[in-house]
């Protein structure tokens, strides 16, 4: 059974919406950088976690062990995205670092190519599954690292190898954009199947669909599918000690592992039972020790918090591995209302949910909801850092013991600094549209993914004939639909009067902004697929569902054009509300049920296909109010400070401001 905590990214863009009101309220200070530079079309911020000087000295050295914890396991999501990726990387970095001689332009180019390299951990963008390559040339970029060597770089290359010979091996991966076009493939082309059309190094590249037919991974989330001499075998990701051998990533996990063990005399007693768990998963890969950390997890709510290991399964198209990742954080105090209050009303929102009695949950105790502060985020999780999470991902864990959930408050904040309101006015057509954005934008979103991670993922029951997880009878359409469930439940419950009883929503008109400003961002969302008909990420699939659901079926929501441009507008807000209960619940059935066929035809006909003309247009107005397409971050610093003695006496934060410094510092290069 997979066992995967989930973290949900959703369009951090539109939380970036002016002004915010109600309990939630996001405070920024003016007088210090957040926008630090554009990086092709991803704009890099600065991440600032105002309140750590404030907590505890145990809680501080505690942060830093686990964001060492973090950093030490990097490599491993390179490797994971692809199989060339880490020799790519080192490369990269040792051309950028000894630059004289290189001719500015090029050496620009390569700079722009290896910090969408370091945001990515990969060629490929991370939420459209789209290669990227750099706007020099093969002969170019040899020059430059010609130049670099003579400047003393270091290249690993294989033995009699050649500086242009490795190269050369490499230059398709590089340089064309038809080889290997997608890292994640959930819509192959003919000939192809999802793992032989996906780049990703989860499965060995001779490694077919095919091959897996009858096959039982007993390490589904935490290792690599091999074939050798015709038969399938599991890498599994794992130190070993005395009774296991030594697997994949064992000299990283040992660091991380080393990182934790540091960490365990600062923890709470809860944290040391989870800690603990984490370490002997890391040593043996036993799911089974996942299981029980997510369970020890789940019982504590500290003030610093984490979450490390092998989580995200997006990048997979089969929605299995898990790629390594961590977010350390501690409780944002003044902002984590909102989140309790959602937590404690669980089961009224479950109660009202527009399924059949027998899906829904009752919960046993209230879940952990709380808004947190992030002070480091790697692998998967960064330096694109997610608005909220919720996990952990298995539904028995979920069912059986809770779940938790966090809004990312930090982050959106500092999004917010860097974005500003554009795509309003720009893609809102009348003035009481753009009015209402101005506001309640921000707090309208921010209450959306509040309840898709506390009152969505949270949510629901299967059915008892169900013998594994949802996941393994959906395949790779389980993810899609799980985001579209969750984004559901946000929509359906965001009129409830409830919401204005708990003064979450001041007014109906903060509900119609969520809905207006929803269909917008489906239309927004556009710019970030550049090329092609289709869309690969789970999660801009899952929006794309609801607003062509809604458009297709229900007419709830239309698409026009007006003065040469295309807008989006809700046109019954009842009849939207009545059509997302109706595919709700629907895809609730499907959850409950693993009804693939029904989860393949919902799939296929709303959540994939755009319009290529529609795409473009958006794309160039996106351009001319010079709107990024994502959001990255440099995270927080953290160093111990000693006193005479040895003994450490604080924990100092500081602030990097340059992507640069602080990705070569991770890479020991700095």
């Amino acid at each position: 059974m997979k066992k995967i905590l989930r973290i949900t990214a959703l369009c951090i863009v539109l939380v970036s919406l002016l002004t915010f009101c109600g309990k939630s309220k996001i405070e920024t200070k003016e007088d210090r950088p957040v926008f630090l530079e554009q990086v092709s079309t991803t704009a890099v911020a600065q991440l600032y976690a105002d309140g750590f000087e404030q907590l505890s000295l145990n809680e501080k050295i505690l942060a830093y062990y686990l964001a060492q914890a973090v950093i030490a396991g990097e490599r491993i999501d390179y490797d994971q995205s692809h199989r060339h990726a880490l020799e790519i990387k080192d490369m990269l970095e040792e051309i950028v670092t000894h630059k004289e001689g290189i001719d500015p332009e090029i050496y620009q180019s390569i700079l722009v190519y290896t910090k969408l390299f370091w945001i990515d951990h990969c060629q490929y963008n991370s939420r459209t599954k789209i290669k990227f390559v750099p706007t020099c040339t093969f002969d170019e970029f040899l020059l430059a690292a010609h130049a670099a060597q003579k400047n003393g770089a270091e290249f690993d290359l294989k033995e009699n190898e050649t500086l242009e010979q490795k190269l050369k091996r490499l230059e398709k991966t590089i340089f064309d954009p038809k080889f290997e076009p997608l890292v994640t493939a959930k819509t192959p082309p003919p000939g192809q199947d999802i793992l032989t059309a996906s780049a990703n190094n989860f499965y060995a590249p001779n490694v077919t669909l095919k091959d897996l037919e009858g096959f039982k991974e007993k390490y589904p989330l935490n290792s690599r599918v091999a074939k050798e001499n015709g038969k399938v075998k599991e890498l599994v990701w794992r130190t070993g000690n005395q009774d296991f051998p030594a697997g994949l990533y064992h000299k990283e996990l040992s660091e991380v592992i080393a990182n934790l063990r540091l960490a365990l005399p600062y923890a709470g007693e809860q944290q040391k039972t989870t800690l603990k768990h984490m370490i002997d998963y890391f040593e043996t890969g036993d799911p089974d020790s996942f299981r029980k950390a997510n369970i020890s997890w789940l019982k504590d709510d500290s003030t610093v918090d984490f979450i490390i290991g092998f989580i995200e399964n997006y990048k997979d198209s089969r929605g299995m591995k898990g790629e390594w990742e961590g977010v350390i954080s501690y409780v944002n105090q003044k902002t984590t209302q909102m989140m309790k209050d959602l937590a404690a009303n669980a089961q009224y929102f479950e109660n009202n949910a527009p399924w059949k009695d027998e899906y829904k949950k009752t919960h046993t105790q209230i879940p952990v909801a709380n808004s947190i502060d992030v002070v480091n985020a790697g692998g998967h999780a960064g330096p694109r850092i997610p608005a909220g999470i919720n996990l952990p991902n298995e539904q028995e864990i979920r069912e059986n013991y809770g779940s938790k959930s966090v809004l990312l408050h930090n982050v959106m904040r500092d999004a917010r600094g860097v974005t500003g309101g554009k795509t309003s006015q720009e893609f809102l057509e009348t003035a009481e549209e753009k009015e209402l954005a101005q506001k309640y934008g921000s707090l309208a979103i921010n209450v959306i993914i509040a309840m898709h991670e506390v009152i969505g993922h949270g949510s629901g029951k299967v059915s008892p004939k169900l013998t594994e997880d949802p996941s393994f009878y959906l395949q790779e359409y389980y993810n899609t639909l799980e985001e579209a469930r969750a984004d559901l439940m946000a929509l359906w419950n965001l009129f409830d009067p409830k919401l204005i009883e708990l003064q979450i929503l001041p007014d109906e008109d903060a509900a119609r902004t969520g809905y207006i400003l929803e269909a917008m961002g489906d239309l927004t969302m556009l710019r970030r697929i550049k090329t092609g008909d289709r869309i690969e990420d789970d999660h801009m699939r899952a929006g794309h569902l609801i607003q062509a659901y809604l458009e297709k079926k229900t007419l709830a929501v239309e698409t026009f054009r007006k003065g040469g441009k295309a807008y989006r507008r809700v046109k019954d807000f009842d009849l939207f509300r009545e059509g997302v209960g109706e595919l709700l619940a629907e895809i609730m059935r499907i959850k409950a049920e693993g009804d693939l066929e029904a989860a393949k035809k919902l799939v296929n006909t709303y959540a994939i296909k755009i319009d290529p003309a529609l795409r473009n247009e958006v794309i160039e107005r996106c351009q001319k109010i010079q709107h990024p397409d994502f959001i990255a971050f440099v995270v927080p610093e953290l160093s111990l400070v000693k006193d005479e003695s040895g003994k450490i006496s604080d924990v100092k934060i500081s602030y990097p401001l340059v992507l640069m410094d602080q990705q070569l510092k991770w890479a020991g290069k700095k």
